[in-house]
């Protein structure tokens, strides 16, 4: 018989926010079914890699991390020690190469598909009956309610409003194994925020793999607004098209919405954006980008290009650069096209050699590097407020994140203080000056 509260889980969770809400939801099970849960993998008797396949990077990292989780199992073995490191692998990779997982490690004990998140406590306990556990269900299932055991600080956390994706870019694979777009009722969404709000969570970022497809947003957003405690509520992965006139206005009206959006436009090249099935051009972002800006004094604009897309050539990419650096965009990041098995684009006659991808990720970097140093020395002499986060033993300094940043892809507001404010506490900030690229001030 299994005694739970002996057997030691470790739960690693590799990719974006939505599959970070996955992992929470498999983590209040274990914890509820009575196993115990440690944060390091080697100590642990049950590792779980919660995956990401989105592109080849991610694919890699995923794999590094199942091949890591193997050696300490044949380390445990060669010492001796009963084989009781189990390894079980659930997410993305999981559920795009469903089998190939199980034949490829024969060393993994458990494969789970999206579908199969739900059954995560089951498959622990055939696990460590050394038993298999091999669970590949329809995505259409994927279950994405439930209660969360949180991962990330306690002061804010990610509310998935959706999961799946119509947009079809024919770049992306994630239609492939995230399925269609699916958005949850909102009343299931408000319930949980509420509970959220009630545990103490200050700040909510809504996630889905596009935001602005959710049925009537703006409605969504009035009603979280007005729920009590609640101090932040964050925008992510909006798509350009789809943000429209009274989404701007909710926007700005709510002051419990920060003044930030997340809207990947990926280029800005008419035919290029035609290749990738997007709709738009560069005048057509730069109205929009124009509207945001007047409508809502202060916003920050966070967006995503792609460069080196088959057939991309050196005008084209001169002509994203030069829109990119005359745009301005607060916060940019930039990949390098990644071939994807099982999509359009990777079909496409006139594929970029990879190399002259990254040369031309890399010169899109430099510039933005540029451009942040300007837009932060702006800052300078100005007061924010900001929740604290953390306290730098090396810096001698407590840090933060004002409005303008969004957690773990923005940077940090670092700072003094004589008070020793807690974290979760919203305080103000002077900004006195810009070291590498962060801001640096006192709490007053």
């Amino acid at each position: 018989m299994i005694k739970y509260n002996t057997v030691k889980v470790g739960f690693v969770s590799l990719g974006c926010p939505k599959n970070q809400c996955d992992a929470e939801l498999m983590l209040a099970k274990i914890a509820k079914a009575g196993f115990g849960l440690v944060n390091e993998p080697g100590l642990a008797d049950v590792v779980i890699i919660n995956t990401c396949c989105f592109i080849q990077s991610a694919k890699e990292e995923a794999i590094e991390e199942i091949m890591e989780a193997i050696h300490r199992k044949s380390d445990r073995l060669a010492a001796g020690g009963k084989s009781s490191h189990k390894i079980i692998v659930t997410g993305c990779l999981s559920e795009r190469y469903r089998q190939q997982v199980a034949d490829e490690f024969p060393e993994i004990d458990g494969v789970l598909s999206l579908s199969a998140n739900d059954d995560i406590v089951e498959a622990i306990n055939s696990v460590l009956l050394d038993r298999k556990a091999i669970s590949l269900g329809d995505i259409c299932n994927h279950n994405m309610e439930g209660e969360r055991l949180l991962s990330t600080l306690p002061h804010y956390a990610y509310l998935r409003i959706a999961d799946g994706c119509d947009n079809n870019c024919s770049y992306c694979a994630i239609p492939t194994f995230r399925g269609k777009f699916r958005s949850r009722e909102i009343e299931n969404i408000l319930q949980e925020a509420q509970g959220l709000a009630q545990s103490g969570v200050r700040e909510l970022i809504l996630v889905a793999q596009d935001v602005t497809a959710y049925p009537d947003l703006p409605e969504l957003l009035r009603r979280l607004c007005k729920i009590d405690n609640l101090k932040w509520i964050r925008l992510l992965y909006c798509y350009p098209e789809r943000i429209t006139d009274e989404l701007i206005e909710t926007i700005k009206n709510e002051e419990k919405i920060v003044k930030y959006i997340d809207m990947p436009i990926q280029h800005c090249n008419k035919d290029i954006l035609k290749s990738m099935n997007r709709t738009g051009d560069e005048q057509k972002i730069w109205d929009l980008v124009a509207k945001l800006r007047n409508a809502v004094p202060g916003i920050v604009i966070r967006t995503t290009v792609l460069v080196g897309f088959p057939g991309e050539s050196e005008e084209q990419f001169t002509e994203l650069a030069e829109f990119v650096n005359s745009v301005r965009f607060e916060h940019l990041g930039c990949f390098a096209y990644s071939e994807e098995e099982d999509t359009p684009a990777a079909a496409m006659p006139e594929q970029v050699d990879e190399e002259e991808r990254h040369n031309r990720r890399e010169i899109i970097t430099e510039q933005q590097e540029i451009r942040v140093t300007d837009f932060l020395e702006e800052l300078v002499n100005r007061e924010y407020e900001v929740v604290v986060e953390g306290y730098d033993k090396y810096f001698e300094m407590y840090f933060g994140r004002s409005y303008m940043y969004a957690p773990e892809i923005d940077g940090m507001v670092y700072f003094s203080s004589k008070s020793k404010p807690k974290i979760g506490d919203f305080i103000n900030v002077k900004i006195n000056e810009v070291v590498d690229n962060n801001l640096i001030g006192e709490q007053v």
